[in-house]
This record gives structure tokens, sequence and C-alpha cells, in this order.
């Protein structure tokens, strides 16, 4: 079954990276915009979104504008299109409903509310798949005790913002990093259960940065998940795996999968910092 395509429309790089996490997580094709103009340009040439998010806010041309020359061309008057947007007075929700807009989600994104507001506003995304074969159920996952530390390494704060979001409300303690030397620092400090971390960085890799816990006595038991969007071939897996991680995993991921994951690593390691 073909998955559905969304265009996602934000000047925001951080905002557009949320994004498309979240919806490629939830199942979807994303494709991205900076500005209305090269929004308009890839309708042009595409004609299989099926939907299309769009910021307010934006330089070369406003979600306004974008809207309305969106909404003047026949083919796309029944396009679904959401706006993005930090405006939550009514006149505002008029304008934006005026401009042609279907509905909003209010900046900034709530990810636990993000989906499911979308679902609301344009349920024909959402097709319910036949239903399953029944199959056994799994072996349910050790037990562990709470206030468990988890230290996540990720160059990129919407990735960190993820993790805290998912892992502090099941009662995880969440340290995060968005440099290696700074994570060292912290897996010194705190002596964190699990890590978690990003492979290609900016500054020091992931590499390096599990190297340096596995050289120190003190450090090395720790079980190391690395999650990575952009290192992913057999060759970067084995040299993770070689070098100690515990799980090598391909982002996105959908959230309860890497729970599991999460739970599995902790496993052997699960006495409190």
């Amino acid at each position: 079954m073909k998955r559905p395509c969304l265009l996602v429309v934000d000047d925001n790089a951080i905002n557009l990276a949320l994004l498309g996490y979240l919806l490629e997580s939830s199942g979807f094709e994303v494709c991205s915009a900076e500005n209305g103009e090269q929004a308009l340009k890839m309708l042009a040439q595409r004609h299989d979104f099926d939907a299309v998010l769009c910021d307010i806010q934006m330089p070369v041309m406003d979600g306004y504008e974008f809207a309305r020359q969106v909404r003047a061309q026949p083919e796309l008057t029944q396009m679904p299109l959401v706006a993005i947007t930090a405006l939550a007075m009514a006149g505002d929700r008029g304008r934006i409903l005026a401009a042609g807009f279907d509905g909003y989600v209010s900046k900034p994104i709530e990810p636990a509310e993000f989906i499911a507001n979308l679902r609301t506003l344009v349920p024909a995304l959402w097709s319910e798949p036949p239903a399953p074969s029944p199959v056994p159920a799994p072996a349910p996952l050790p037990s562990l005790p709470a206030g468990l530390t988890v230290l996540v390494l990720d160059d990129t704060a919407s990735n960190l913002q993820l993790k805290r979001d998912l892992l502090q409300p099941l009662g995880y303690r969440v340290l995060t990093a968005d440099t290696a030397a700074e994570a060292l620092q912290l897996a010194r400090a705190e002596r964190p259960n699990l890590i978690i971390s990003d492979v290609g960085m900016p500054t020091g890799s992931g590499f390096d940065f599990i190297a340096e816990v596995k050289a120190d006595a003190a450090l090395s038991s720790i079980p190391f998940i690395f999650l990575s969007a952009t290192h992913w071939d057999e060759r970067a897996r084995a040299q993770g795996m070689a070098l100690g991680a515990t799980r090598y995993l391909q982002r996105p991921i959908d959230s309860q999968t890497l729970l599991d994951e999460i739970r599995h690593s902790l496993a052997g390691n699960a006495s409190p910092a």
C-alpha cells in the first residue's frame, strides 16, 4: 500500500526536521519546501501530494499568499491544506480559513498532540487497513525500576526534545547534550544507565564518542544505542557494533519500537544511577 505523501512548507529548518520526523514515524512520505514559491513549484512538478502543511510567517511568500495561489488553481481546489502557526487569536483564525486553509495546528508543536490534531483536520489521510491476522502475543518486556537515567547525544535540538517528550512521562531521567565532548562530561559526572547517540555531527562523531566511553572503565559497561538517519549502511552499522554498541537503529523509528529497544538494552543495566 502506497504511503500518503505530504508536502511540508516552513522556513525554519528545525521545524522542518521535527515535522518530518513526526510524520515519517507515523507512516507518511514527506517532502519539504522552505517557502511558498518553492512549494508551488513542487506542486506543479508532482501531482501525488495528499495534503500540504504550511507555515504562515515566511519570507519570499507567506502562507496566506501561498494558500490563495493554491486555491486559484482548479486542480488544487480540493487539496487538503493545513496551516501551522503561532497565531491563535480569533481574528487570525478567520483570516487563515479565509485564505483557503482547511484548518490549522498551533505552534509550538507538541509531539503528543500534533498527529491527533492532524488526524482530526484531515481524516482522509488515514485509511483503516484490513484487520491483521492474529499473531502470538510477544513475550512481556522485563519490568524496570523507576528513575533510570538516559543520556541522549544529538546535534539537532528537535531530536533531543523528542526524546525528552517520549521518555520523561514514563519516569526516565533524561540528560541531553549536543556535542560529544559535553556528552562525555555528563556521562562521567552522572553515570547514566543508557546512552543514545546520533552518529554524524559537526563536531566529533558518535563513533568517536563511543570509543571514549568504552575506553573509560567506569563507563564501559553502559549500554549504548546508535540512532541515525544518515549513516545507515552495513559498513557503518558494523563499525558501530564493533565499537561496542548494544543496538544500531535507523531514524525515523516508531516510538513504541524505540521504547522496546530501550527497555531491552536497559534490562541488563537496570540499577538506578
